[in-house]
């Protein structure tokens, strides 16, 4: 049977059904787009051990609560981290002190899938596809509509989707970037993480919670950064008693396996880090890695910045556009800044000019994420103590208070907010 496309307003189709392509259905709504949204996952997620903890910046939470329309919700989801604080630790003494502090951070911590949730929860009913994966898209002769094919995953049956606009946000391994860019590669960072989430409901008066309120007295509303010579750890609260902790260490590239940057960790290796955590961190920090269930590993990679975010009428948003590592607090920020942008440029260009809309889309985006995901390798470089090619390898222990500057959170370029599309004249 032919596929349909469905008359009167511009559609879109979007693959993947993460928080980049969520936010581009809300976007696209606003603008008065229909659209369909493919995600190989069978179901929204639930609890995923794989969608940690992230931190949300004013403007994209202003965003967020436009297309929720209920800005109670978002705030009851999440924490304060108006501290961010960057501190040295000494394993042999088993102290910190401060490096840097900064008390006007304003960001909020969420875990992933309760942002996922009520992203999806003020989405119409039906226009997601779960348990559907990409197969293939095809552009129209004459540039006006994109075909995409899906398999669906349960019964191999393959379905075909027309719209006017394909949106890939299908994460930084892409199958429609590697289309239009074949010889586009990751680039590994040099070191891996060390991801987890202590869930202490019903253990709030244990001796590990309360040991690590006592080392870390600003959790809740706090985001710490502890350095040691060539690694470092971040700590901060989640909503609903949950701490969110990553450990980078640096070494030699892993072997993956499928498609996916992360690793199952076995008893063993689980039990190997634990034991190394103990010469490096604090006593009360290595208690709560130790009770931490199923921690896994993330592989950290980010990319060289794109030459360009699209062709015709696909475009790149989210991860798809620019893999990044999670120094900056910046991946989830720049999805959701994708799709608003995307969102405006199409309500100001119409379908009639929609290359125009892409046009403008990318002139805004790719300066700001190019620079950004550059200088969230150079704080991740930093931080685990590897070399920069413009300065000495940095120290916790020997760096001068200005070296230390460079470590802040607003060092990152366009902290305090993106631009936005410019309006019609």
């Amino acid at each position: 049977m032919e596929p349909k496309k469905i008359s009167g307003a511009p559609k879109a189709v979007v693959v993947g059904g993460s928080i980049a392509g969520l936010s581009c259905a809300h976007a696209l709504i606003s603008a008065g787009w229909q659209l369909t949204v493919i995600e190989k996952s069978g179901a929204a997620p639930s609890g995923s051990p794989t969608g940690a903890g992230l931190g949300l910046d004013p403007q994209s939470l202003e965003i967020v609560g436009r297309w929720i329309s209920n800005t109670d919700l978002l705030r009851d989801i999440t924490l304060s981290l108006s501290i961010d604080l960057n501190r040295a630790t000494d394993g042999e003494k088993k102290i910190s002190w401060t490096l840097t502090r900064d008390e006007n951070f304003n960001f909020r911590a969420a875990h992933w899938t309760d942002l996922h949730s009520i992203l999806l929860k003020a989405l119409p009913a039906r226009i997601i596809l779960w348990g559907h994966q990409l197969l293939s898209f095809e552009i129209s002769d004459d540039k006006s509509s994109v075909k995409a094919k899906a398999i669906v995953i349960q019964t191999n049956d393959v379905v075909e989707i027309v719209g006017d606009l394909l949106i890939a946000a299908d994460g930084c391994l892409s199958s429609i970037r590697q289309h239009f860019l074949p010889d586009f590669k990751l680039r590994y960072s040099g070191y891996c993480a060390w991801r987890g989430v202590l869930d202490f409901s019903g253990k709030e008066s244990s001796d590990t919670i309360a040991g690590i309120h006592r080392a870390y007295p600003e959790l809740g509303n706090c985001l710490y950064f502890d350095l040691a010579r060539g690694t470092h750890c971040v700590l901060y609260e989640l909503k609903n008693n949950r701490l969110n902790w990553l450990w980078y260490i640096n070494g030699p590239e892993p072997t993956l396996k499928g498609n996916s940057l992360t690793m199952k960790a076995s008893d063993e290796m689980t039990k190997k880090m634990h034991m190394e955590a103990e010469k490096v961190w604090l006593p009360e920090l290595v208690k709560v890695m130790k009770e931490t269930k199923e921690p896994f590993i993330n592989v950290i990679y980010d990319s060289e910045p794109l030459p360009q975010l699209f062709w015709d009428n696909v475009v790149l948003v989210g991860d798809a556009a620019h893999p990044t590592t999670p120094h900056g607090l910046r991946s989830t920020n720049m999805s959701i800044l994708d799709a608003g942008i995307l969102g405006q440029c199409l309500d100001k260009w119409g379908l009639e000019n929609l290359g125009l809309a892409l046009k403008e889309y990318q002139m805004i985006r790719l300066p700001v994420i190019s620079e950004q995901v550059l200088h969230a390798r150079k704080l991740g470089r930093l931080k685990q103590g590897l070399v920069l090619h413009d300065q000495k390898t940095f120290d916790p222990k020997m760096a001068t208070p200005e070296e230390c500057l460079q470590l802040m959170q607003r060092s990152m370029p366009y902290f305090h907010g993106a631009p936005p599309i410019s309006t019609p004249n």
